[in-house]
């Protein structure tokens, strides 16, 4: 080492004591060490003086500028004297004490790691060692190892791991020399190779000789000795080796001494450190396999029950959480196939598709989980030195995401199919060549005279690769299908006296069969208050399907079955003699009546002839129906009824579900977003291991399953009913674990066998008063905003019957974690060792015997989207030019619809039909994923705004012609699907290649975007409607070709990155305006895994600079006026208008001569260039879907399982502090940046 001169700063005074000192060490380090020994060990002692004496000594030594800390190691490395050397090891221990952390920084800096290794190498050979030297060196060691990422490595090649090895071995009962000792094993330990050569050495053997039952002796070693076991059983190979010496009963056992003896829990690092190894050692399935044949579970389970009421051993039951739950034994999903229950044919199945390798698999195959998925270890070891990882890690890691080819992020037209194939969509644009001369503007607008915009050709268009000779086929197999239906309808009707006879069935879509009661004469004998109550449902709406005369005196119904098809193990009716007495405002409860989704309670049910016969004429019943047309003009149950009628399923549905029947009416009420308990899901998990440990106290009764061709299983009434064979309904089997515990499977995509998430069904047989939870255990995201404040929605009929037709947010004790459902890697893509997770929720019924229908969102079916279109089209002014069209058939023989809604010109001259023909085209779409129902909600709002007569609406409608396809997957929606189509692919990315056979909704979709662009009348804006389910608030994502080359490394000129700002103008305005809208978690980057979405392709290829896809939270929002609420469709339908509006304000701002606007607009635009010369929202990058990862923090970790190296700092902290650390919002920025 070259000797070093000492220097000084401005900082330094350079007449201090300690410079002076070591300016003479200097000198002797450059002469003879041998004849100036007494002299060197004389000035290091009066610097050890000064440095235990004085502070300020200390940081003049290290000061920026000062080479102090030279001075002292290359005495170190000169000097052959003993004292001196002791000395100076003294002034290095002092320097690296408490708070001297970037001393060591300086230390290492300096070369001071290999001068100590060194020096320890030298002392060994001493015989014997100095004692003192060994402990001082191995102190610093300790201390200085943490600090230097090459430590491990320097260790090793000098020879340094025996060495401390061989000390702790010789000097077990020497608790002085061999506490630094470990210490250091310890630091050699964090290099996997050290570890590996260490255990081949016999470390873990002798570490267990150390660790022993409790003793209030040596507990600073103990707790050394178990942090350095730790630290060594993260070895895959120690592990293994320990689980072999019976390493983890002896765990167990010493743990469980602990507990009983700490009784003041006084030693709770060390019963944590007993823990830390376990947890490592069961990193290894043998580690796993041993810990449950010791009876770990159980033990853990029971020591963590006792220390539940003490909140400061949180850290202990949070650690022995983690490896229970790594333990529990994973399961196979209990059903018999990951596969969809349904099974859909499709006309082309491409080779390569998913759906191929789906059903390429072997009759055999057991798809369900295979032996690979249980984290299974190699027996090689695959423990490769990776000394550079550090490094690696101090690199800026760039996202292989982000598009950084230029030429790929220019948007260019690409319509890829000739003019003259596009022609045929020449028929959805009419108004391009309307002239209006049918009609007479100079009279006065009425009824009559208002045009009514109807398609030329009612028949879906042709696909010119489908052949004319197919699609007649088509046509002729409808109309056949359509004449069997009709018959087949007859003879149920001539039949009908006689189905009587047999128990009744699930009565049909095309009628009601309800008799009548003495609901009359229990109406005299109502109190005042009560017969108020009364009076309310009489006046309710009557519903007759059938069309038939019905009596007005009909207060009350048990039934109202639909009558049709049936539907194979449909809901039975059950009789009752019992009138409705809720109606009368009564308190008590519902009598118990059948959970069919068109069954009403309160009517008796004929069983035969006969007791039909006595009553008069053979009236047909009403359904009683809660008045919601007043308030819900686009709602119509009758309508619903009819609609649903020309509704086609895979599964063939025949039954309504009630909420789509009444309506929803958005509460008036606030709903908060639940504050999460402290500990609610460790309680839940700890509940999941009782099944483990206690299981004979598990039911495990399947009361719902869709494979058996019985299903619903009837049972003897103590568990609740379950039904999903209505449209969008989900839940595929329904087990009763406990009394009041049911475990919960949701079905697939059809043709997929993943994409579990959505939820939609019925449960009724309750009782009040109850708490029952509810688990879904098949889901498939790492993390839901269930934990994070969103609660299920439930629907009571009960509820609704009593003037109440509303979904609410609903559950208590919510979490969503992940189980011990193994994941089949066939589902996974590949991936193995993969869990579900389980969203848990607890439900109290108010009544009893209610139907109640659970959710994930608010649902909105196809069949309300129909209704809710053929009351808009029946409704509109005269002054809207409104047309529906359907685009094209589905997959499943559905219809797609397109709307072209746009302002009547005022005239029929040649300038109001020019101004009327050139107005820009804004292309709106929505619900392309089925599971995203607040995207139908939003588009509501979008429709209800654009066909009403407010002067902003009639604005809006004069300054742009509206193309909107509001439900891109129609088949999904029906199905109860969560992503996907019938194909069992994702239609959102399809886009750059469609398959007209197997995407014929997005085929046409952009069909029609491409013949715009090829007529050069390109849309202004495109938007397509999301819904997200793991960030909170609404959003945008855009596209724009600066903000994405930012995001990287790639360098590019300034021409090549010129782009027109105004794609941030109107998420700008709309986060003016609108207060569910967050400008800071938008998103302006193309991605490469998302080049075939919709708002990628349709700015690069049909060239909408301004390509949105809005996302709506599925949760609430944390800002602006709804902060601290769950988001319903009020505010939904809110966002959906105020996205019209924002497009008005676009209007003016682009041609600001035009209007007269408010003056606080005047300055918005150049807010908006300023605001997108930088970068202000957080980027996001997603690889499968479409929505970035959400991180927050949690009072518990849901990825536990698999994450074996967790901070242990973080178990010490309260996990009740960590759930508010961070926002939604700041979390997601904290992980991007």
């Amino acid at each position: 080492m070259n000797k070093a001169k000492i220097t000084t700063d401005k900082g330094v005074p350079s007449n201090s004591r300690v410079l002076t000192l070591l300016s003479q060490l200097e000198k002797i380090n450059a002469e003879s060490a041998v004849l100036d020994a007494d002299n060197a060990r004389h000035i290091t002692s009066k610097i050890l003086h000064l440095i235990q004496t004085q502070e300020k000594t200390k940081k003049e030594m290290t000061a920026k500028g000062s080479t102090g800390m030279e001075v002292i190691l290359s005495t170190l490395e000169s000097t052959r004297d003993l004292q001196t050397t002791l000395n100076t090891l003294y002034i290095l221990n002092e320097l690296v004490s408490v708070g001297g952390g970037r001393r060591i920084c300086v230390l290492v800096s300096k070369g001071g790691t290999q001068i100590l290794l060194q020096l320890l190498m030298s002392a060994i050979k001493e015989s014997p060692p100095c004692e003192e030297l060994m402990v001082q060196l191995h102190c610093i060691l300790a201390k200085v190892g943490p600090k230097d990422k090459k430590f491990g490595i320097k260790a090793r090649l000098n020879g340094a791991l025996n060495i401390t090895l061989n000390l702790v071995k010789q000097n077990l009962q020497n608790h002085k020399l061999i506490l630094p000792c470990l210490q250091v094993l310890r630091v050699y330990s964090s290099n996997s190779v050290n570890a590996v050569s260490l255990g081949k050495n016999g470390v873990v053997e002798l570490m267990f000789k150390i660790i022993g039952p409790f003793n209030k002796k040596n507990t600073s070693l103990l707790k050394v000795t178990l942090d350095t076991l730790a630290a060594l059983l993260k070895s895959k190979t120690n592990a293994r080796r320990a689980v072999d010496r019976g390493c983890v009963p002896t765990l167990l056992a010493i743990y469980q001494d602990w507990h009983r003896a700490d009784t003041r829990h006084r030693h709770m690092l060390i019963r944590k450190g007993i823990l830390g190894c376990i947890k490592n050692i069961t990193n290894i399935k043998l580690g796993r396999k041993a810990f449950i044949d010791s009876d770990g579970m159980r033990t853990l389970y029971n020591i963590s029950q006792d220390c539940l009421p003490v909140r400061a051993l949180d850290p202990l039951i949070n650690t022995s959480t983690l490896i229970m739950r790594k333990c529990f034994p994973k399961n196979r999903l209990p059903v018999p196939t990951i596969k969809s229950v349904f099974h859909f044919q499709l006309p082309v199945v491409p080779a390569n598709g998913p759906v191929a390798q789906i059903y390429s698999l072997p009759p055999g195959v057991d798809d369900v989980v295979d032996e690979s998925d249980d984290n299974d270890d190699t027996d090689a070891e695959t423990e490769n030195e990776t000394e550079n990882e550090d490094d690696e890690k101090d690199q800026k890691l760039k996202n292989d995401d982000i598009e950084t080819d230029i030429n790929n992020l220019r948007p260019k037209q690409d319509l890829s199919r000739p003019f003259e194939e596009l022609k045929i969509y020449e028929r959805f644009f009419p108004e391009l060549t309307e002239n209006f001369q049918g009609y007479d503007f100079g009279a006065e607008w009425s009824s009559k005279s208002m045009p009514v915009m109807k398609p030329k050709d009612p028949v879906p268009i042709v696909v010119p690769t489908a052949g004319e000779e197919q699609s007649a086929d088509l046509c002729s197999t409808k109309k056949e299908k359509k004449l069997l239906r009709n018959e087949e309808q007859t003879k149920q009707t001539a039949s009908r006296a006689g189905d009587f006879e047999n128990p009744p069935a699930p009565l049909g879509i095309n009628s009601l069969k309800i008799t009548k009661n003495d609901a009359d004469v229990q109406a005299n004998k109502l109190l005042p208050s009560q017969y108020l109550k009364h009076e309310l449902h009489r006046e309710m709406e009557r519903l007759n399907l059938e069309g038939e005369s019905v009596s007005k005196n009909l207060k009350n119904c048990n039934y109202a079955c639909v009558n049709g098809q049936k539907n194979k193990g449909g809901h039975q009716c059950s009789a009752s003699s019992k009138g409705c007495q809720q109606f009368s405002g009564s308190s008590e409860p519902l009598p118990e009546y059948g959970s069919s989704p068109l069954c009403c309670p309160g009517v008796e049910v004929d069983h035969d002839d006969d007791s039909s016969s006595s009553h008069s004429s053979g009236e047909q019943g009403v359904l009683e129906v809660p008045d919601t047309a007043a308030v819900l003009p686009l709602h119509d149950p009758e309508l619903y009824i009819e609609t649903v009628k020309h509704t086609k399923s895979v599964p063939e549905y025949t039954e309504v579900a009630y909420p789509d029947y009444f309506g929803h009416i958005a509460p008036t009420f606030k709903e908060h977003t639940l504050e999460r308990l402290y500990g609610v899901q460790r309680t839940k998990i700890f509940q999941d291991i009782e099944r483990l440990i206690h299981s004979n106290d598990i039911l495990d009764k399947v009361v719902y399953d869709l494979d058996l061709s019985s299903c619903p299983i009837i049972d003897d009434g103590e568990s609740l009913k379950f039904n999903s064979q209505f449209e969008s309904g989900n839940v595929r089997k329904a087990i009763q674990v406990r009394k009041f515990e049911y475990d919960l499977i949701l079905n697939s995509d059809i043709n997929s066998n993943h994409y579990h998430q959505w939820f939609y069904f019925e449960v009724s047989g309750m009782r009040s008063g109850v708490p029952y939870r509810f688990n879904i255990i098949n889901c498939e995201k790492s993390n839901s905003q269930f934990n994070y404040g969103m609660q299920a929605l439930m629907y009571s009929v009960q509820e609704a019957l009593s003037g109440r037709p509303r979904w609410i947010r609903t559950g208590t004790d919510i979490c969503y974690y992940k189980n011990h459902f193994s994941r089949s890697s066939i589902a996974a893509g590949g991936q193995k060792g993969k869990s579900y997770y389980t969203i848990t929720f607890t439900v109290t019924f108010q009544h009893k015997n209610d139907v109640c229908y659970f959710a994930y969102h608010y649902p909105y079916t196809y069949s309300t989207l129909k209704m809710h279109l053929q009351k808009l089209g029946s409704m509109h002014s005269p002054q809207i030019y409104y047309r529906q069209d359907v685009l094209c058939e589905t997959l499943g023989g559905n219809s797609c619809h397109v709307l072209t809604i746009t302002a009547m010109p005022e005239s029929k001259c040649y300038e109001q039909i020019c101004h009327f023909r050139n107005r820009p085209y804004i292309f709106l779409s929505a619900r392309v994923h089925p599971g995203e129902t607040n995207a139908s909600w939003v588009m509501k709002g979008t429709l209800e705004f654009l066909m009403s007569n407010s002067p902003m609406a009639q604005s809006l409608r004069e300054s742009y012609i509206f193309k909107i396809v509001p439900m891109l997957n129609p088949d999904g929606v029906i199905n109860g699907n969560h992503r996907c189509s019938l194909s069992g692919e994702d239609l959102n990315r399809q886009w750059q290649s469609p398959n007209p056979d197997l995407h014929p909704t997005i085929y046409h979709t952009k069909s029609l975007l491409q013949y715009l662009a090829a007529i050069q009348r390109t849309p202004l804006v495109y938007c397509d409607y999301h819904g997200h389910s793991r960030k909170k608030n609404v959003f945008m994502y855009g596209c724009s070709i600066k903000e994405t080359v930012w995001q990287t490394n790639v360098s590019a000129t300034s021409c090549e990155l010129q782009e027109d700002l105004g794609y941030r103008t109107l998420p700008k305005i709309l986060s003016q305006i609108a207060p569910a809208f967050c400008m800071s978690s938008c998103s302006f980057v193309v991605e490469k895994s998302k080049e075939s979405t919709a708002r990628v392709v349709v700015w690069r290829e049909i060239g909408v600079q301004k390509s949105y896809t809005m996302e709506s939270t599925l949760c609430g929002c944390d800002q602006g006026k709804y902060k601290g609420l769950q988001i319903g469709t009020k505010e939904l339908e809110e966002m959906g208008a105020k996205f019209c509006v924002g497009l008005l304000r676009l209007k003016r701002l682009t041609s600001p001569t035009g209007y007269k606007h408010p003056s606080h607009f005047l300055d918005l635009e150049n807010d908006l260039i300023e605001s997108s010369c930088k970068v202000t929202s957080p980027t996001t990058y997603v690889l499968d879907e479409d929505e970035p990862p959400f991180l927050e923090e949690v009072d518990y970790s849901a990825e536990s399982n698999e994450d074996a190296d967790v901070n242990e700092n973080a178990a010490d902290n309260d996990p009740s502090t960590q759930e508010d650390v961070l926002s939604d919002s700041e979390a997601t920025r904290v992980y991007l940046h």
